[in-house]
């Protein structure tokens, strides 16, 4: 698959400038630091920043740094949600407060939140798009950790949210920063505000895709390919927007399958697996999927006026997103 191809190709590129960046004394401190950069990941977001920057006209190379620090960011975000969520593995390998011990993960996560700031700033871009670019990845990052915090409340809460509740959360916590890819690669190819505002609105309509269709494979999905145990994001209670839909839209026998698997941490294997089976008999999967296309038709038309390659690859990389299998 050609995306695929430009992704990975990309990604290379990135993984080597990440790589060359995330250097220092203190040897474990930047170990740590790098572990799930060097462990996985599609660097989806760097991809956006640098597509976005072509599709203006402008240079990858001037991207580069941008593209460096989301991918910064967002590894960021990792290990700290790790922690919060006492996970013990993430691609395969160890969470970094489970290989480096919680002082020195903490320490990591707050050395490439730091480094993503120097690198911007080293950028070889005008004066004004460098404090553009810290100025808006400094507010996704705000919006991120409220998107955090309303996720957490909404899983203290007994009473189950509404869908737009749903969508304002993943909003800031997912789409925060699939948005400002977007802006920031169309910063360093120009200083057309309307331009900057369409791939802003492509990457936050992507991100709400995104987010809605990796929480229907996180009911549904293979357990083979996710590496979680099937219904996993039921027992744990998450209020994703599929396990939502099927609360709201079960009854009788159903519903109480469905309530008896979601976050009860001693469900069994069975109870999951008719959960997941009565979820699937309600319909679910297309339901969630018309909501995800609702919201790449919304990214797509974004970039109405635009033409070329890049256009081709971000439109690409939507259909990817939105037709994942499960």
């Amino acid at each position: 698959m050609k995306k695929t191809n430009s992704i990975e190709k990309n990604a290379k590129v990135v993984n080597r400038y990440l790589n060359y960046k995330l250097k220092g004394d203190p040897k474990m401190l930047y170990d740590a630091a790098g572990h799930l950069i060097v462990n996985g990941g599609k660097r989806l977001r760097p991809y956006m920043v640098m597509k976005s920057c072509q599709i203006l006209g402008g240079k990858v190379s001037n991207a580069m740094p941008a593209a460096s620090a989301v991918e910064m960011v967002h590894n960021f975000t990792l290990v700290h949600d790790d922690i919060m969520d006492n996970d013990e593995m993430r691609h395969g390998v160890p969470t970094v407060h489970k290989k480096f011990g919680m002082p020195i993960a903490i320490l990591a996560g707050d050395v490439l939140f730091s480094k993503a700031y120097q690198v911007i700033s080293d950028s070889k871009i005008s004066e004004k798009s460098t404090i553009q670019l810290i100025s808006r990845l400094a507010k996704a990052c705000v919006d991120v950790c409220e998107g955090q915090l309303l996720d957490i409340r909404m899983a203290e809460q007994k009473k189950i949210p509404s869908q737009s509740d749903y969508i304002t959360m993943i909003g800031k916590k997912t789409a925060a920063l699939f948005d400002v890819s977007c802006a920031m690669g169309a910063i360093c190819a120009t200083d057309q505000t309307k331009d900057i505002a369409n791939l802003s609105t492509f990457g936050r309509n992507l991100g709400i895709a995104f987010q809605i269709t990796d929480d229907l494979i996180g009911v549904m999905g293979d357990s083979r390919i996710t590496k979680k145990p099937v219904g996993n994001d039921l027992r744990e209670g998450k209020k994703s927007l599929p396990i939502l839909m099927a609360i709201k839209m079960s009854k009788g026998k159903d519903k109480k399958t469905i309530l008896r698997a979601f976050g009860n941490p001693r469900a069994t294997k069975n109870d999951l697996k008719n959960a997941v089976e009565a979820i699937r008999r309600l319909g679910i999967e297309d339901n969630v999927r018309n909501q995800a296309l609702k919201y790449a038709k919304k990214a797509e038309d974004s970039l109405k006026k635009y033409s070329g390659s890049s256009k081709n690859e971000l439109i690409s990389l939507l259909d990817f997103v939105v037709k994942r299998s499960l």
